[in-house]
């Protein structure tokens, strides 16, 4: 069993490198002052406002780029484009050290995990998140005010050794998403439990959840959720084609794998350091309205 929830507490990206380096927009607002200075002057002295006008289409179109690439870093859109894009392996030809992608019904190897919240059963992949509402000792009336700050508090996410049936050739390989493997789930969590302003009690269940894991039980704001991939699933992995006696297995990339430039998605590239598994269909948890008074 993987234990990958530090990561994603640590960084909640999952990718090694921002397309955009940080010192960019330093050096982008300093060029952007010199260009507004120029402009400014030319426009006083010249009574010519083009520059000027140049300066702020550019400007706009740049800063709607960066915004744009930052935002699908977070939401890890440009992996997904790279996943959807990345053709399909012929497990019959693929060599050894093949960078592959196999997309088949997944089945349970020695270990299986359960879900955290929901006790899913036979999963080989579980991720349970907690969100906590933080904002300067204000209670605020509607949790969907986009003022509030939502803030991840406490995570578990592991992944384990499973296997997958290739769609194309009936193939059964291996794929050590196991200990010490760096996985990269493509796996959306669903929203159980959302928390509202209108009544103080949690319920059992919930309030249970919490103390069991020794987290405060008071009523608060709390969106509580919840992904897995149980067994029958079909389930997209890419990785390294690894052969030990007659049998396939997909291990994780000894490098870092690049999306590279996605110039139709106006994307920059990124780069990923481990084993990426991605679902065509999942079970989505039932969700579950709390609420808690102010």
């Amino acid at each position: 069993m993987n234990d990958l929830s530090n990561a994603v507490l640590g960084d909640n990206h999952c990718c090694n490198f921002k397309p955009i380096p940080t010192l960019s927009p330093y050096i982008l607002l300093s060029l952007f002052f010199l260009g507004l200075t120029v402009s400014l002057f030319i426009l006083v002295e010249v009574h010519n406002a083009a520059f000027f006008v140049s300066l702020l289409l550019l400007s706009v179109l740049v800063l709607a780029f960066i915004v744009w690439n930052n935002h699908n870093w977070r939401t890890k859109g440009a992996i997904f484009f790279f996943l959807g894009s990345f053709p399909d392996s012929d497990l019959r030809v693929a060599q050894e050290g093949q960078l592959v992608k196999i997309t088949g019904l997944a089945t349970c190897g020695s270990v299986s995990l359960e879900s955290s919240y929901e006790k899913a059963t036979r999963c080989i992949y579980a991720s349970t998140l907690l969100h906590e509402y933080r904002g300067l000792g204000l209670r605020p009336k509607n949790a969907s005010n986009l003022c509030f700050r939502w803030n991840l508090t406490y995570c578990e996410r592991f992944s384990t050794d499973f296997y997958i049936t290739d769609q194309r050739s009936g193939i059964r390989v291996a794929v050590k998403a196991g200990s010490g493997c760096k996985v990269l789930p493509l796996i959306l969590e669903s929203e159980i439990v959302n928390t509202t302003g209108h009544c103080r009690i949690l319920s059992p269940h919930l309030r249970k959840w919490l103390t069991d894991r020794d987290l405060s039980a008071e009523p608060r704001l709390l969106r509580l959720e919840e992904g897995y991939v149980q067994e029958g699933s079909v389930v997209t992995v890419i990785g390294m084609l690894h052969k030990s006696n007659d049998v396939l297995m997909i291990i994780q990339p000894p490098e870092v794998i690049s999306t590279r430039c996605l110039w139709h998605k106006l994307l920059l590239p990124v780069d990923i350091d481990g084993l990426v598994i991605g679902v065509s269909k999942m079970t989505h948890p039932v969700s579950i309205q709390e609420s808690v008074i102010q």
